[in-house]
């Protein structure tokens, strides 16, 4: 059974003048236009293909790669706005239609929205604003300090709210965020906490306790001799040069410092810091 917004491998049933047809299954052929043909291929042969509909809503094969897939979460540009909904561009000729009830504001061409990639009940490739309907509310196969992927989609009074792994949704407090992130940014981050009395989950973007304070540390000898063995760093220097220098808090800063002046790598002088 083919997988309609997905890639399917499907066999060459014939050459025809604008293309060919491939083997949908249930006696469904599906045309894979001449632009998408490769160089070279046999009638017998399977293909690797993406399926959706084309303007008219007929089932159609590609070789392009969309920007985004069914079950996808991901940040497109609006192309253009009706009264029906919203059109995006989702790397394919046909745009991708975000329906009127799927927004959850008002749209205009040029805006990066993000959307979740999904099938509707008419069986027609569709994507929603409405991320939280998407979303899956089980957290539990993640463990605290596993590295994660980010999608920012959005900010509250706490912090950053981001979709981890394509899957689910995280919170990084605004306390703990010494960058400018942005709506639609990717970014790496880590698994800080899992609340089981809800099921929510924390998250940082850089790596908890021991592990976290290891690579930091590596960072500072590497800064260190860059800068011909010593830094104008002390207690008095802002966090914002802090972060500027190593991308992290100055309390992660100063526990990767003591790690390392425990370990005799670097002396604390009163001007700054050297390495021994």
């Amino acid at each position: 059974m083919i997988q309609i917004g997905s890639f399917n491998k499907l066999k060459v049933l014939k050459r025809v003048e604008f293309g060919v047809f491939l083997d949908g299954g249930e006696e469904c052929e599906i045309l894979l236009p001449n632009r998408s043909l490769p160089e070279s291929f046999e009638i017998g042969e399977e293909l690797e293909v993406f399926i959706y509909y084309d303007s008219e809503d007929r089932l159609i094969a590609t070789t392009e790669k969309p920007l985004a897939m069914v079950g996808d979460f991901a940040p497109l540009k609006v192309v253009s706005v009706n009264s029906i909904g919203a059109f995006l561009n989702w790397g394919l000729a046909k745009d991708l239609f975000l329906p009127f009830a799927e927004q959850s504001r008002d749209l205009r061409p040029g805006q990066i929205v993000v959307v979740c990639i999904y099938i509707d009940k008419s069986d027609r490739i569709a994507a929603s604003m409405r991320l939280n309907r998407h979303i899956d509310k089980d957290p539990s196969g993640y463990k605290e300090n596993e590295k994660v992927d980010l999608l920012v989609y959005g900010k509250t009074d706490l912090g950053y709210k981001a979709i981890i792994n394509n899957r689910h949704s995280g919170v990084l407090y605004q306390n703990e965020v010494f960058q400018d992130l942005k709506y639609g940014q990717h970014l790496p981050g880590y698994i800080k906490k899992i609340r089981p009395e809800d099921g929510k989950i924390d998250l940082a973007l850089q790596p908890l306790g021991h592990k976290g304070s290891v690579d930091l540390g590596e960072k500072i000898l590497e800064r260190l001799r860059e800068e011909g063995g010593f830094l104008p760093l002390t207690e008095k220097t802002p966090p914002e040069k802090i972060y500027d220098l190593f991308g992290v808090s100055k309390k992660k800063y100063k526990m990767a410092l003591g790690g390392l002046y425990k370990k005799r790598l670097i002396v604390i002088e009163d001007n700054g810091i050297r390495l021994k």
